[in-house]
């Protein structure tokens, strides 16, 4: 099975694609998608809704997960903000008609290190030790986006889903 994870963001979008295989697990590619910050707003969901695209057309996932939308009380733009992204990220995979799911962060980190309060560089480490990355430029974003892909291969397993 073949799954792409999605961490939203207007600055930094994150994303992984992995093989899920009898024999185990290949990261096919992973990184961010990063607007210029200085672009007009819709430049910048158009960036990401492209990149998106092109991913989804170059390795035919399976299966999409996206990151739950949360907000904080303390920050209620920004679900705004993260709406429009997730929007056009939800365009993308529905005209490439890929079936797509919604993880909360909470469950993910669960299912994969047992506990849902897990900081994001916690989630970093665990997923370049499970993944054997040795990057040193991995960024958050997109070990966000491989615990989710990876989270949800967990879940689909075990029937947590």
């Amino acid at each position: 099975m073949r799954i792409l994870g999605i961490d939203p963001g207007l600055i930094a979008t994150g994303y992984g694609v992995v093989d899920i295989k009898p024999g185990g697990v290949k990261v096919l590619e992973a990184g961010t998608v990063e607007p210029d910050p200085k672009a007009l707003f819709e430049q910048r969901l158009l960036k990401a809704h492209q990149h998106i695209t092109t991913i989804l057309k170059a390795h035919h996932p399976d299966v999409v997960v996206i990151e739950k939308l949360y907000a904080h009380y303390k920050h209620p733009s920004t679900s705004t903000v993260l709406g429009h992204v997730r929007g056009v990220i939800c365009l993308a995979v529905a005209q490439e008609k890929i079936e797509l799911v919604e993880q909360s962060v909470k469950r993910i980190r669960k299912a994969l290190i047992g506990n849902g309060n897990a900081t994001k560089s916690q989630v970093q480490e665990f997923v370049k030790r499970l993944l054997n990355i040795k990057s040193a430029g991995f960024k958050l974003d997109a070990s966000d986006a491989l615990a989710l892909a990876m989270g949800q291969a967990h879940m689909m397993r075990y029937k947590l889903i």
